[in-house]
């Protein structure tokens, strides 16, 4: 490849890792969202509201608790593919730095 080529590359790849940090970024608030709701969950001893839509229904504080902790192994399962594509970009960036460099060097 040559040094025009790496550094394009190297610009898709820096932008592509940036829109993996905004959607791990979304991700990681979404999880917080239903880790506090997860708590609030758990420390009822009623059944719960639930907003659907413009409504709000009674459910069973069981019920809400199940789909809340679904929700959450959810998360880190995307949360963590995203952490290991984030792994893989950076060493394609780290490799396309130095033939970068390597060829400005010359």
């Amino acid at each position: 490849m040559d040094q025009n080529e790496n550094i394009r590359n190297l610009q898709i790849l820096e932008q592509n890792m940036h829109n993996l940090m905004m959607q791990k970024q979304a991700f990681q608030m979404e999880l917080a969202e239903t880790n506090a709701a997860l708590r609030e969950v758990q420390n009822s001893t009623d059944d719960v509201y639930k907003i659907i839509s413009q409504l709000m229904i009674k459910v069973r504080r069981e019920e809400v608790k199940k789909e809340l902790e679904e929700k959450k192994k959810l998360f880190d399962l995307r949360i963590n593919a995203i952490e290991k594509q984030e792994q893989e970009f950076e060493k394609k960036a780290d490799s396309l730095r130095q033939d970068v460099f390597k060829t400005t060097k010359k």
